[in-house]
Formats: structure tokens, sequence, C-alpha cells
């Protein structure tokens, strides 16, 4: 087996079960997850009905590049949604879901053959899979941790000159998982130097980035290199996927945009994988990249959901609106020390409801867990749910003994 393997941490959910376990919760309270972030809002039925329609074309073999019609359809919307041109037949990959694409992108960039060992750098709290996938493909990790005082912006200057010199891939998330939080141009700008000057890859991952509650919608990475004179994406690849935007994470369905030269190595990558897009999903994501009515409807659900139940938290939690995405990261109260996991498992105990301690999304680095002491909660289930969570994690607070 490879020894790698022995390298990869319990998965947070895994490490959730575990501390659930042998906790019987108050059987007079129906169970609330506020756990994963899995949407929950319905599928549109013009993207099933598309599904459908498209059967016919498991009787081949799907291209692992995709075709014309499904690349030019994530063109199509990268200029409407960020008004920029790429080339279909080059700057553009399919890929089933931005999980396996951010997984892959490590294993064809990082060269773990380097002395010194390579270095991928991830934000601190993270999506695991970056963790994962710079641990297969032989680098060391590398964690950058999420300022509070910044709106948990990455403190990219918190990373020594001898960790730049070494790294040869950043994960970037934004807007990012748990925080919510959206680079800003001046960001990109710092990490695009700092970039030219060391020569690793940005890998953006911006599967949250429909999903916000200002006018403005979130700053995109190929959008941010656009205005800086960087429209050739050199050592940039953006990742989306459909799951959030459309709800539909069961499709498995995204793309992948950006540098030309990375994605002809990804592609060359992918091939031999073995993880072309079925056609019959193509079809779907085809309508659903072409229809902006159903994600703008998505959008204002989320508005709706958020505005009420920040402020219902926000009484009994150090808690705020995030600039994006669909999770609230939540400061547990002072009586808890910042023993988010006692929390999670008192308030699951107590009244039914699951959320997911942040020091299982965060690394000790730098001396310290950046995640310790909060908890995330995806609000993804329908509004009167989300408000009965809310209603008793506020009897909670106020009346738990830790």
């Amino acid at each position: 087996m490879n020894p790698l393997l022995a390298k990869l941490q319990p998965y947070p959910f895994e490490r959730l079960r575990q501390l659930f376990a042998g906790v019987v919760p108050d059987a007079g309270h129906t169970p609330i997850s506020l756990g994963i972030g899995e949407p929950k809002h319905p599928t549109p039925p013009f993207i099933k009905d598309a599904l459908s329609a498209g059967l016919g074309a498991l009787a081949t073999y799907p291209a692992t590049a995709g075709d014309l019609a499904l690349r030019s359809a994530f063109t199509g919307w990268l200029h409407r949604r960020y008004g920029l041109t790429l080339d279909p037949a080059t700057q553009v990959l399919p890929v089933n879901g931005s999980r396996e694409a951010l997984f892959a992108l490590a294993q064809t960039v990082v060269d773990g053959t380097r002395s010194p060992a390579p270095v991928v750098i991830s934000p601190n709290p993270f999506y695991q899979i970056y963790e994962g996938a710079a641990l297969l493909a032989g680098a060391e990790t590398w964690y950058a941790p999420s300022d509070p005082a910044r709106n948990f912006a990455v403190d990219w200057d918190s990373v020594p000159e001898e960790i730049w010199a070494r790294t040869q891939l950043v994960y970037v998330c934004s807007p990012g998982n748990p925080t919510g939080a959206v680079m800003s141009l001046d960001e990109w700008g710092k990490l695009f130097k700092l970039s030219d000057r060391y020569g690793f890859v940005i890998a953006s991952d911006e599967c949250y980035s429909e999903i916000y509650f200002r006018d403005e919608p979130p700053l995109g990475g190929l959008e941010a290199a656009d205005y800086l004179g960087r429209s050739d994406f050199r050592r940039l690849v953006a990742l989306t996927s459909l799951s959030k935007r459309s709800n539909v994470p069961g499709l498995r369905s995204g793309f992948v945009a950006g540098d030309a030269s990375i994605l002809k190595s990804f592609l060359l990558y992918r091939t031999y994988h073995g993880s072309a897009m079925s056609g019959s999903v193509a079809a779907a994501s085809i309508a659903a990249w072409g229809d902006e009515t159903h994600v703008v409807d998505n959008r204002m659900q989320y508005r709706t959901k958020f505005a009420t139940v920040t402020p219902m938290l926000a009484e009994v939690l150090d808690v705020r609106l995030p600039d994006a995405s669909f999770y609230l990261w939540a400061g547990v109260p002072d009586a808890w020390n910042g023993d988010d996991t006692a929390f999670a498992r008192a308030l699951y105990a107590q009244y039914n409801v699951t959320v997911l301690p942040g020091s299982y999304l965060a690394r000790e680095s730098q001396g310290r867990n950046p995640g310790r002491g909060r908890v995330r909660m995806a609000l993804v289930a329908d509004t009167a749910e989300c408000v009965e969570a809310a209603r008793r994690i506020a009897l909670f607070v106020r009346h738990a003994q830790p």
C-alpha cells in the first residue's frame, strides 16, 4: 500500500461521529443538523429534465475534455459573471465536482521528487481535501492562519520566506469555508507577486461564489488576475461547481479554468485517471450554467434565512453575517473556555442540534489552532428548521452549564 496514506487524518465528520458516540440526545427534540454543508434546497426541475433528456449519451464513452458545447457553457458563464473571455478549447475543462479536481490538481502540479521537500500552502481553517491532496502528492503542508481581526482573511504575511521558496502550490478558498471571507484585490495582488517570485501555482476554490449577502458579488481569482493585467492567467487555476449554486450536490459537476499550459497537463493526468463527465451530466450542466434565474432565487432564500437567523444567534454567540457562503463561523461563549468540542457534544445531547467543532477544520500551527473555540453552522435546511435550531442554541447557551 502507498505509505503516504498513513499520513491522512480522519475526516471532520468521522471525528464528529466519534465525539457523539454513546450520546443519546433528548428525544423531546427532533434532530436538526447544521453540521454538513450539503445543500437542501430543491433541485430546479429544468435541470432534472435536462439530465433525463441526455440519457441517450450513456451509450457512448464521454470525452475527458468534454465537447465544445459543454466547454462553451463554462466560458459563456465566465463571461456573463466576470466579464472574462476564455478559449473553450484550451482554458477550461469539465470536472466531476470541485472536490475531485482540487485533489487531482495537486497530483498534476506537485513535483514530489524535488529536494528539499515541496510545500503546499493551505489556509487554516480549511477544506481537508487540500491537506490530503498535498500529502499524497508527496508534499508538506504549511497552514496560513486566518485573522479574526480582518474578518478571517488569510494572513499571507505570516508565511516565512523559506517556506515560500519551497512552495509549489497554494490553495485559496474565496469565499472561504468555513469563514465566508472573500479575498480582496489587494490580497490577490500580493499573492500574484509571490507566485511570480517563487513560481508556485495558485488553485482558487470558488464553489461558494454565488451565495453572497452584499450587493457586490465576490471577486473571483481569474477576475482579479484580469484586473491586474494577467489575462494569460499564468500559474492560476480557478475551480467551481454546480453543487451549491444550483442545489445539485449529487450531480458531481463543475469545471476548472485558467492557465492553458497547466490545463494541458491536467487533461493528460485526467485521461489516465479516467475522470470523464457523463454525457447525461453534461447535458444537465449545460442547462444549469445557462440559467441565472434559479441562482438568484436560491441566493434570496439564503439571504432571507441568514437575515433571520444571524441576529438570533448574535444575542448569545460571537457571530456575524459572513461575506458569502452558507456557513456561520461562531465563537463559543467564554464560559466554555474555548472548548468547541464540549460545546458541540453538550448541544447535541441536550437539544439534538448538530454543529461542527471549529478545531476539526483547522490544524495546530505556529502554536495555536485557529479553529479552536468556534463552531461551524451550515444553514442549508429551510428557514423554519434553521430558525428552530437557532432558538434551541439560544436556550442552550443561556441555560447550559459547561
